[in-house]
């Protein structure tokens, strides 16, 4: 078979099994969350913690109808909980109807099934969720494939949990002589595990592809200067994109509104010209094989020149969601690239805190993307990080008029006065470009 023919047969086979997963995850639209309280956890950081996670469920389409947790110095090795509570959880859940437990945590695959056997408890784990959300979210054929590994990588430890109710339910085939034969989940596993194997090469080589494709790119553009909207999900990266740019990209109130990386080109206010790109929003605890699959997407943030990163300063638990995307920054190798901190929603805090905030972060940015507030300032900031602006004062001769037109279109010219002798500029200019005007600086 004939290498193109070959990956459009991969893509087929990889499309036609998106909806695998909606069929694997089926579950209630009600569901209990629940979290593990460490000794040294706060009330209000579990709390906090869970009221993520219901936003999580929101987003996912899952009707929460409580919330608990249990104080434990370590999770029960084979079912998470202890025994009395998940009881007592399973008492509360059968009298609401039954409905789905989510774990705020991510749950090992004998964990998972332990608690579904032992104690008739329909359970998922915070990852289950945030994949379904990407499943739902991914719309290019990239995030798509990025979303599927995810899923795949997911599932492969868990085949045991998923056939294990067929056999439960069916009893296990018995030989002629009377001995116990491996049940039919048993062998289904066997098969299933090939295939997901088989097909997470595949993704794995078509996700490689993309990012050959991106490398090609890079170096076409490696004169460009480029910049990278990071931070937490739901801090408002997407509608500062559309503020500074006019891009129309989706903008929702819920976790994960944007997987797709989208770029555009923003021109500066001194002239210069950067590619912008608005990212996947990063979340505490996400999983390592998440982060790994979305390697083509995240390549933007790697390869950026400066990262916004975008903290929502509303929302009383900021300093939390900065360490979180700086811990995700450092899994990926970008911990060191320039950032700066852009605080967005201050038209949702009083004066008394912004000021607070201008004291603790005096080098952050202070905006509302959706108000459009201090939106040159931020600018003013990305001109003076990325391109080292400059303000200088120059007389140039009237020989030299091309200079000055020139500089019209690549600089920001403060003031302008015509001379007898020469034109006496004041400008903001590209370090980059300062070669050019040196021997015509005023000094």
């Amino acid at each position: 078979m004939h290498r193109d023919e070959f990956d459009q047969f991969d893509d087929f086979e990889i499309e036609s099994q998106i909806d695998e997963w909606e069929e694997l995850s089926e579950s209630s639209d009600n569901a209990f969350l629940a979290a593990l309280g460490r000794q040294n956890d706060k009330p209000d950081e579990i709390e906090a913690s869970l009221n993520e996670l219901e936003r999580l469920a929101d987003t996912a389409g899952i009707t929460v109808l409580g919330k608990y947790f249990q104080r434990r110095n370590k999770p029960e090795k084979g079912t998470f909980f202890g025994k009395g509570w998940l009881q007592e959880t399973s008492q509360t859940m059968k009298q609401a109807g039954d409905g789905l437990l989510v774990v705020n945590e991510e749950l090992s695959p004998m964990q998972a099934r332990n608690i579904e056997q032992d104690y008739d408890i329909h359970v998922i784990d915070r990852t289950e969720v945030i994949l379904n959300i990407f499943h739902n979210h991914a719309r290019t054929r990239e995030a798509r494939l990025q979303v599927r590994l995810a899923e795949l990588e997911y599932q492969l430890p868990r085949l045991r949990k998923l056939w294990g109710h067929f056999d439960k339910e069916r009893g296990s085939v018995r030989s002629a002589g009377g001995s116990a034969t491996r049940g039919m989940g048993e062998k289904q596993i066997e098969i299933d595990r090939r295939i997901i194997k088989r097909d997470i090469a595949r993704i794995k080589r078509n996700i490689e592809e993309i990012v050959h494709q991106k490398l090609t790119q890079r170096k076409q553009r490696e004169k460009v200067k480029k910049i990278c909207l990071v931070g937490y999900t739901n801090a408002g990266k997407s509608t500062l994109f559309n503020a500074l740019t006019d891009a129309g990209v989706l903008v929702e109130d819920k976790l994960f509104a944007t997987l797709d990386s989208t770029t555009r080109q923003l021109k500066m206010e001194f002239g210069g010209n950067v590619v912008i790109s608005d990212t996947v929003g990063f979340i505490s605890n996400l999983p390592h094989h998440l982060v790994a699959s979305f390697k083509a997407t995240l390549m933007e943030v790697e390869d950026a020149d400066l990262l916004l990163h975008m903290v929502d300063c509303s929302d009383e638990r900021y300093e939390d969601y900065i360490a979180q995307v700086d811990e995700v920054l450092k899994e990926i190798e970008a911990q060191d690239n320039p950032q700066l901190l852009v605080f967005n929603k201050i038209d949702l805090i009083d004066a008394n805190l912004l000021s607070l905030l201008k004291k603790k972060y005096p080098y952050g940015v202070f905006i509302s993307a959706a108000e459009k507030t201090n939106l040159e300032l931020l600018q003013k900031k990305i001109d003076d990080t990325v391109f080292k602006a400059v303000t200088l004062k120059l007389s140039i001769p009237y020989s030299e008029a091309r200079l000055v037109s020139h500089l019209h279109e690549t600089a920001q010219v403060l003031s302008e006065q015509y001379t007898e002798a020469v034109i006496d500029l004041e400008v903001i200019i590209n370090s980059e470009e300062k070669y050019l005007i040196e021997k015509f600086i005023k000094t």
